[in-house]
């Protein structure tokens, strides 16, 4: 058959074919691939391969060829298109030691070793050594933390590798009791007494705090992620000691404009709520086009102030403060003024607007060296 042809009955285009036929050079993230030297008949039931993630049999022999031939990792690693890595662990973790005290690549015996390792579940390194499992055990009885006795076994062999492992080995000895290698009383003289381990919190898995569904981040207008349109606000609280004192406070993102919000007596939801209405009412309409708060517990009314101020809020994911980094850098400014561990409900109202004007008027870089009461003068005027 010609090319064109041969390309039609295989299904592809001849582009694709001249690609198998001539083999390709790497480029960026693509590997590069030898050409096709081979033609397997069609007759000839096709043998099961092994799957692409793992090194065969074929690919094994030919590592052991090239070796020979002095070829380097990286050059076998373009032959077969796998990454450099995937080669270099494959010979040193499957090689011999022959007699003459050399390292060999044996690609039969990588190929048993490699079949060897593959079967799960596997006994872990504690079931594995008696002397290991030994120390270990009499070590917890003494009440002692799992990462004690893993420095502990360090320096008591500091030349024997197979007795030494890591903290999480010993909590998974002890936990997964499926893999049964150290006995489950054990686990009561840890620090915590548990005979489970407590899974950490997952973001996706957080219960709804809030009466009414929240509104993320995602959803909010394109022309408040852009700081070009003012009137998008970003809030959050500054506390005091002990959590029992705080100052609400209110961002502007487009001019970096400030706003500081009295709460005299307490930070709950409808305290919050009610000073944040109060002050969001004394803005003009073209100021007050969203808010942008993290999910504290202060912010349960939220949908009661949408209500009132017909101003939109939305949420930032869970742990992600960047997502209202102007806000969060106004509050480290604030520290200056309400250290941390004081006791914030001595500030008056005039004190807080006292400390808001200062901070309007200082220049910011990030304005061109205007101040944000400049700033928001001119898009007042205009």
């Amino acid at each position: 058959m010609s090319f064109a042809e041969a390309a039609r009955a295989v299904g592809i285009s001849t582009r694709t074919g001249e690609r198998w036929r001539n083999g390709r050079g790497a480029s960026g993230r693509i590997k590069a691939y030898p050409p096709v030297n081979a033609v397997v008949p069609l007759h000839v039931e096709p043998v099961p391969a092994v799957p692409a993630r793992y090194l065969g049999e074929a690919e094994r022999i030919h590592i052991a060829d090239r070796l020979r031939e002095r070829a380097t990792v990286r050059a076998i690693a373009a032959e077969l298109s796998r990454s450099p890595s995937t080669i270099s662990r494959e010979i040193h973790r499957n090689r011999t030691l022959q007699a003459d005290g050399r390292w060999h690549y044996r690609p039969f015996a990588a190929q048993r070793r490699a079949d060897a390792r593959r079967p799960r579940p596997k006994t872990g390194k504690i079931g594995q050594n008696p002397e290991l499992r030994g120390f270990i055990e009499a070590h917890l009885v003494l009440r002692w933390s799992p990462e004690q006795i893993c420095h502990a076994l360090r320096i008591r062999f500091p030349d024997r590798p197979e007795m030494h492992v890591t903290h999480e080995t010993i909590y998974q000895a002890l936990y997964v009791q499926g893999r049964g290698e150290l006995r489950r009383e054990l686990s009561r003289a840890l620090r915590t007494g548990r005979a489970m381990r407590r899974p950490h919190r997952h973001a996706a898995r957080r219960q709804q705090r809030y009466s009414h569904p929240m509104v993320m981040i995602s959803e909010r207008p394109a022309e408040a992620a852009d700081r070009a349109v003012p009137g998008h606000w970003e809030g959050d609280l500054i506390v005091g000691r002990n959590s029992r004192s705080a100052i609400a406070t209110l961002v502007e993102r487009s001019t970096r404009y400030l706003l500081l919000v009295h709460l005299p007596i307490d930070h709950s939801a409808p305290a919050v709520r009610n000073a944040l209405i109060d002050t969001v009412k004394t803005l003009p309409p073209h100021l007050k086009r969203s808010l942008t708060w993290d999910q504290g517990c202060e912010m349960a009314a939220h949908h009661s102030f949408s209500v009132a101020t017909d101003v939109p809020v939305y949420f930032c994911d869970p742990g992600s403060p960047w997502q209202r980094g102007s806000n969060e850098n106004t509050n480290g400014l604030l520290r200056q003024y309400f250290p941390k561990g004081s006791n914030l409900s001595v500030h008056t109202l005039k004190n807080l607007d006292a400390v808001a004007a200062e901070l309007n008027s200082r220049p910011r870089k990030t304005l061109g060296w205007e101040t944000p009461a400049e700033r928001l003068s001119k898009l007042l005027a205009a």
